[in-house]
């Protein structure tokens, strides 16, 4: 099943062909702002964003990227819970490593989360229920992407470049970007990409795991250094 953002139509004129059926769809509609003045328990959720990076670290998701720069991510539970468990799940578990960001759309958001890079990936894991919330879907809102079915998000999220409210109470809002947002905004673009960008790397800041940087291609290794060059006759 594709794990797609879907585009639908920003002017009359202006035709887009559509991903198949099951694909995750993420609207380029206008921006109208939701509001929801009847749901006092979605009115009492936090929605001011912690950017303290020092402050719960057990709920910010740290992304290596193939650029050498590291994403902090703001998880909250509070919105979310079970995609945020979810998330730090498959963190821990090695999953997102390696992986691409497979959609990229200027002025609209970054995908990622498929380890076939196709947008028909995910996990083993069950799909989610979906966790809808009137938080709006601000720059830098990390978003769960869906397909056609409400309950159908399972690995595959998405970081918002600039504002899309129509996008609220349709998908998952289960975090934000803390640090490092211009990491975000060089990500590669492309249906896929040419060559995309990649996270080496993802983890939980509690867990305290060092940066992944980027290696050189066909670069030597510190054995192959520390036996071909140190042992190399000097030359005169």
């Amino acid at each position: 099943m594709i794990r797609h953002i879907a585009l639908s139509a920003i002017a009359a004129a202006l035709t887009f062909t559509a991903a198949p059926a099951a694909a995750q769809d993420i609207s380029l509609s206008p921006a109208v702002e939701s509001t929801d003045s009847t749901n006092v328990e979605n009115r009492a959720l936090p929605i001011r964003v912690n950017f303290d990076m020092e402050e719960d670290p057990e709920n910010i998701l740290l992304l290596d990227l193939s650029t050498g720069e590291r994403v902090a991510i703001r998880l909250v539970p509070e919105w979310a819970p079970n995609h945020v468990e979810r998330i730090k799940t498959l963190t821990r578990d090695g999953f997102y490593n390696g992986v691409p960001f497979h959609r990229v759309i200027d002025g609209f958001m970054a995908q990622t989360g498929d380890p076939t890079g196709t947008g028909q990936g995910g996990s083993t894991l069950p799909d989610l229920e979906e966790e809808f919330n009137f938080l709006p879907h601000v720059r830098g809102t990390v978003s769960m992407a869906r397909a056609n079915e409400e309950d159908s998000a399972n690995s595959q999220f998405f970081i918002v470049f600039y504002p899309r409210f129509a996008l609220d109470r349709r998908y998952t809002n289960f975090g934000r970007v803390i640090d490092n947002m211009a990491a975000v905004d060089a990500i590669q673009r492309g249906e896929p990409p040419a060559n995309p960008t990649r996270i080496l790397q993802a983890s939980i800041a509690a867990d305290n795991v060092p940066q992944m940087m980027p290696t050189a291609p066909n670069a030597p290794r510190d054995e192959e250094i520390t036996l071909d060059m140190l042992n190399a006759p000097l030359e005169e």
